[in-house]
């Protein structure tokens, strides 16, 4: 019973991690319709962003999650200004943002093993090995910042999304660009705005990502991977499919430890992908414009 419980934490502090990286990527599809793959590249960059701060700095982790938030904001609003906003729309669209998109994101890696080779990386503060007891099992300190990170974000998306004007432009735009130019908004501009927002958005995971994991500039591959994961199964525009999502991939893979050896355990969410791909391919909680 001891273990079950234990697991059990892992898995709620895991998904917190698993949710705040999939946002990003859902918000991005879910307004402009193209799957960013520079997503991996831009939490790689996040991470690095937070430990040169930490090593260079001293500056605390969360402390600096509102620079490296504006940082990879404006990163994204430059990608999607000089890249993203000249490629055609709709289904033409596709390939050629994949394309462009894989490209960023080996240009971001390059310059990563340029700047920093590949030594890993790590931020390590006084609190790192801290854990505190809760109900017999002991919990890091740091994973349940994530966790308290990762339940601010969508509620700050939903407040965003719900109560403001800008919100209400973004979700508008998602459901009809078309009928929102006729209105007098400005598409491009919120084009603009989404993009930075989620690629803030990946920053931010790779900041927490680096207070967790050793990083090095292939770090993302698996964190990309595991987003689509995520926003696939909890339903394309989905924020609280998302979230339910990444709570049931991290208790399908902390609970696969008993039927699997340790080294397929990471396999388990592509093969739910699969399934939910082949019986529901709306995910969970179907298709919906960022709700």
């Amino acid at each position: 019973m001891a273990r079950f419980i234990d697991l059990a934490f892992a898995a709620v502090l895991r998904a917190g991690l698993y949710a705040t990286m999939a946002y990003g990527l859902g918000l991005i599809y879910g307004v402009l319709r193209v799957v960013n793959l520079a997503h991996g590249g831009v939490i790689m960059a996040g991470a690095y962003l937070g430990w040169i701060l930490f090593d260079r700095f001293a500056l605390d982790p969360y402390l600096a999650i509102p620079i490296v938030l504006c940082a990879t904001f404006l990163l994204g609003i430059g990608m999607y200004r000089v890249l993203v906003r000249h490629l055609p729309r709709g289904a033409a669209g596709g390939p050629a943002s994949l394309l462009l998109l894989f490209g960023v994101w080996l240009v971001l890696r390059n310059i990563a093993y340029g700047l920093f080779t590949g030594d890993d990386r790590a931020i390590r503060t006084s609190y790192s090995t801290s854990a505190v007891n809760l109900f017999g099992s002991f919990l890091e300190v740091n994973r349940l910042a994530v966790l308290g990170v990762a339940v601010l974000v969508p509620v700050g998306l939903h407040l965003l999304l719900r109560r403001t004007y800008v919100g209400k432009a973004i979700r508008a735009v998602a459901q009809n660009a078309d009928s929102c130019t006729l209105v007098g908004i400005d598409v491009d501009r919120i084009y603009t705005l989404t993009f930075g927002i989620g690629t803030a958005l990946a920053g931010l995971a790779g900041l927490l990502s680096a207070t967790l994991y050793s990083v090095n500039p292939s770090f993302g591959a698996q964190e990309l991977l595991k987003s689509f994961v995520v926003v696939v199964l909890g339903g394309l525009g989905s924020i609280f499919g998302m979230g339910i999502a990444a709570l049931i991939l991290a208790i399908v893979e902390v609970f696969a430890i008993y039927v699997l050896p340790s080294y397929l355990t990471t396999a388990v969410g592509f093969v739910m992908l699969v399934i939910v791909l082949i019986v529901r391919p709306g995910g969970l909680f179907g298709q919906r414009v960022l709700g």
